[in-house]
């Protein structure tokens, strides 16, 4: 048998992560497809609607120390917190430097995946060489899950401008309009301090309470004082971010904002060291759930009404492989993913998913992770269990917390105890 052939989509961070642990292993014959003109995925910015959710001031929600490929440093003058302009250019160099960029079909789409009965796929897709369908052993999806936005629905409609987050690249079309930002999670905060330099009034909807984590506590990334902290028992880590927020912040409704109904770390946290400051200083006001919409005016769940100009959802993304078959892969609303460590799937041996876990902490660190776990199993020193039904049965009862069961949550990991589960897997195939 020649050497394996394979085809990885998506070259983002994921993807460029398992390029880079395929081809330290040896597995040289690799394609990449990417609808983007360069390498880095969402944190391509274009200030046209497009596949790049990034916004013109996005900032990484990880720090610099914990957000680097293995063996290739950020640079040292990069802030704690790099600018998107920042990371793409770390991506781009991280793909020239371990030989990823050579591989890539830029503006090129992935239009089907088909398996084959004798195993590997046909793979087609669409670029400037136009149509193509090619045989390939191995398929890697690595095409993120922040690019497919789910738009709410709510009865009535809204006569201003209503968009999703992922259409929002900066606050200027904003000045001097009444701006509503529907969410609680970390674009939803960015936007509505943003807008809320430059709008006439900025409010944001929320439908449940929140905790909010500043980027910085005792003057350190806050990723990096977790990770002090990450071999003490969870709930005592839990209670120790509860009182830790209550003493820097105080409680929710000193803002004006519900109290949480959970648990620190039971929900995806919200790092944003502003929305509160803006919040007490009269620039963003916050306002319950979305009732109903009526022309311009806005109804909410506490009885409020108010007009707006806009309405910004950052109401999440959905989990699309649309080029896989919806009866093979069907994530959208699902609250548990059935893979083995959000990897394997149990019935197509040669299908790997990568990068599709939303981590207290980075993605790509642990993408490149799981691709030398799949590079350890194309090259037979590692081998899924037997009993991988079992095994994707118990991971989805023993979460690392206890996530709130929706479909936001279903890929929702700790870091450090998904990459020492990782760890464990490289250890053995050793």
């Amino acid at each position: 048998m020649g050497a394996a052939k394979i085809c990885i989509i998506g070259a983002g961070p994921s993807g460029i992560g398992a390029g880079k642990s395929l081809l330290e292993a040896g597995l040289n014959d690799l394609t990449v497809f990417d609808r983007n003109d360069r390498v880095g995925g969402n944190w391509v910015y274009d200030p046209r609607p497009g596949h790049s959710s990034v916004y013109e001031t996005a900032h990484a929600i990880s720090s610099r120390r914990l957000s680097q490929y293995d063996g290739f440093a950020m640079p040292a003058d990069y802030p704690d917190y790099p600018s998107h302009v920042q990371l793409q250019r770390y991506f781009a160099a991280c793909a020239d430097r371990f030989g990823v960029t050579p591989l890539v079909r830029f503006n090129t789409e992935v239009t089907s995946t088909v398996p084959q009965n004798n195993g590997g796929w046909l793979v087609s897709s669409s670029g400037p060489a136009g149509q193509c369908t090619e045989r390939f052993d191995y398929l890697l999806a690595a095409n993120g899950h922040h690019w497919d936005p789910r738009m709410p629905n709510y009865p009535g409609e809204f006569a201003g401008q209503f968009m999703h987050a992922h259409s929002y690249k900066s606050a200027a079309p904003f000045a001097g309009k009444r701006v509503l930002v529907i969410g609680g999670g970390n674009s939803a905060c960015d936007i509505a301090v943003e807008t809320g330099r430059v709008a006439a009034r900025t409010c944001i909807s929320m439908r449940r309470g929140y905790y909010f984590f500043p980027k910085f506590l005792f003057g350190r990334p806050i990723d990096v004082m977790g990770s002090k902290i990450r071999s003490w028992p969870r709930p005592l880590r839990q209670t120790l971010a509860k009182y830790a927020l209550l003493l820097v912040q105080g409680g929710n409704r000193r803002y004006g904002l519900a109290a949480p109904d959970h648990e620190p770390l039971e929900q995806h946290p919200t790092l944003n060291s502003e929305l509160l400051y803006f919040i007490r200083h009269g620039r963003v006001q916050p306002r319950s759930d979305v009732a109903r919409f009526e022309g311009r005016t806005v109804h909410f769940t506490d009885g409020r009404n108010e007009e707006f100009d806009a309405v910004i959802a950052a109401t999440g993304y959905r989990m699309s492989f649309s080029f896989i078959d919806r009866s093979l892969v069907d994530f959208d609303r699902a609250a548990e993913i059935w893979l083995y460590l959000n990897i394997f799937h149990p019935r197509q041996r040669s299908l790997y998913f990568i990068g599709l876990v939303q981590p207290v902490g980075c993605i790509w660190p642990l993408s490149e992770l799981q691709a030398r776990i799949v590079a350890r199993e194309i090259k037979g020193s590692w081998s899924r269990p037997a009993d991988i039904d079992a095994r994707i049965r118990r991971q989805i009862a023993r979460p690392h917390f206890r996530w709130a069961k929706t479909y936001r949550h279903a890929i929702e990991v700790d870091y450090h105890t998904y990459r020492r589960q990782l760890e464990r897997e490289l250890a053995r195939a050793a």
